[in-house]
């Protein structure tokens, strides 16, 4: 008998990320970088109103643009966020990035703060997402 153990844990910060396509986006992030999906609510009109995945002991939130009657939905440019995410093999989850055809703005490379790694990868609609092996420790005091 196999026992699976879960721990749920409560992130206190979540990045929200809207996205013209956020279907497709959600299947990128999953496909691209290796998120989980936890939860999709549709909007009703073919697109999300909120979504939520998981990666690592964190997650993201997203959902559509929000789109007036009769407009197309935008952002008003490209990239509107960067976000970085701790991992434990950098270059696995590059090569993984990569080989998914993931736009690389940075290439893999060890830095001063982070001798295992980093680099940085564009999604399809413009949000940059960076990934190191660097992660700080915080020492929270009232």
């Amino acid at each position: 008998m196999t026992v699976t153990q879960t721990t749920t844990i409560v992130p206190d910060v979540y990045p929200t990320l809207r996205y013209q396509d956020a279907m497709a986006a959600i299947e990128w992030l999953e496909n691209a970088f290796g998120f989980k999906r936890v939860v999709v609510y549709p909007d009703g009109d073919g697109g999300v109103a909120h979504a939520e995945l998981a990666f690592g002991n964190g997650a993201v939130m997203l959902g559509s643009l929000k789109q007036a009657a009769g407009q197309a939905r935008t952002n008003g440019g490209e990239g509107i966020s960067e976000i970085y995410l701790r991992v434990d093999d950098v270059q696995s989850h590059f090569n993984r990035a990569k080989a998914y055809g993931a736009e690389i703005v940075r290439d893999f490379q060890p830095t001063e703060y982070d001798t295992a790694g980093t680099y940085s990868a564009r999604d399809p609609e413009g949000h940059v997402w960076s990934f190191g092996s660097y992660g700080p420790e915080l020492t929270l005091t009232d």
